[in-house]
């Protein structure tokens, strides 16, 4: 008897423990607007090809505005509100100041549509992350799978984003700590940083290994030096115009593909956490694994993505379907 009653209690711990973890862990799915919005990933697909072939520079700054909304407190478009006079918000944190318009603008400009078509329904997190990967696809990267269901954070706070999100400057054990404390491996972050073949950086963000680097030499030795001649030509007038910017890989700018490792193996990175990847012998063996196989880093990008995409994520009551994505539903 005491047996039997031993293992009924076990087996009703078992489940409670299940279901708990079930209610803990978030739901997403590839069907989820299948019933409630099935003109979801057409009009995306419309929207997103439209904006790339009038503004070539919307899916570098749609990628890295996904990057920058994830990696502080998850996917959840908290990077997309609007400062107000009584909230400094994400987007006017330093780090986010330089983030493209274009970025912003193509999704204003799906979840307009996509209100039209269902209102209320889909989540500005979703057409951020389906926004990215359609966009990466465009450009010539994989495909990867971006299961859907989040909904909108509830919170947006400019002070507590540094720190949350890497800076080229950074020594490499920060720019790791950054991507491990959040459950991503070290091949991974090499993987995701791959992101770079597409885009561009501002001067302002590398001229200090460019100009005045040390005693003995003008730029950091790993430029190579017709290269780093070259760069400060480009960004000459960069403490005048802070607006001044090079593209990230300089070999296929408009182009997805594994050139960007290529480059850092030639001294034709752009930034220093670019020169440290490619001499870190933490980093350094998946440069060239990628540089070599450009198979090997599209798989290795959209796992990553595909992981990226699910970090964070808010369900239930933990969030919002907002009804325009730069401002919360109570303001």
């Amino acid at each position: 008897m005491a047996l039997k009653l031993f293992l009924l209690l076990s087996l009703l711990l078992l489940f409670s423990t299940a279901a708990y973890s079930q209610r803990r862990q978030p739901i997403l799915s590839t069907s989820y607007y299948q019933k409630k919005c099935p003109r979801f990933e057409q009009i995306m697909q419309d929207t997103t090809t439209n904006k790339q072939i009038t503004s070539p520079t919307t899916a570098a700054a749609t990628l890295r505005l996904f990057f920058h909304d994830c990696f502080m407190g998850g996917c959840d478009a908290s990077v997309l509100i609007s400062s107000t006079p009584f909230n400094k918000a994400e987007r006017d944190a330093d780090i986010n100041l330089s983030l493209p318009g274009d970025g912003f603008d193509v999704v204003v400009r799906a979840k307009t549509a996509v209100e039209l078509a269902c209102p209320g329904v889909v989540s500005c997190a979703d057409i951020l992350a389906v926004g990215a990967r359609n966009l990466v696809l465009m450009m010539g990267g994989p495909y990867y799978t971006v299961k859907l269901g989040r909904k909108d954070s509830l919170i947006s706070k400019a002070s507590y984003v540094e720190g949350n999100l890497p800076r080229p400057t950074m020594p490499m054990n920060q720019i790791i700590q950054i991507f491990t404390s959040r459950g991503f491996s070290i091949q991974e972050m090499v993987a995701l940083s791959g992101a770079h073949t597409i885009g561009f950086s501002h001067c302002k963000e590398f001229s200090s290994i460019l100009y005045n680097y040390s005693r003995n030499a003008q730029s950091d030795p790993a430029y190579n030096p017709r290269f780093a001649q070259a760069l400060r030509n480009a960004c000459a007038d960069c403490n005048k115009n802070p607006t001044l910017s090079v593209f990230n890989d300089v070999m296929s700018p408009n182009k997805f593909d594994n050139m960007y490792y290529q480059n850092l193996q030639k001294g034709l990175g752009i930034l220093s956490s670019d020169h440290t990847l490619n001499s870190d012998p933490r980093t350094k063996g998946y440069v060239e694994l990628y540089s070599k196989n450009q198979n090997a880093f599209f798989v290795a990008f959209a796992r990553a993505m595909e992981k990226l995409s699910a970090y964070g994520v808010k369900t239930g009551r933990k969030g919002e379907i907002r009804r325009r994505c730069d401002a919360f539903n109570n303001r």
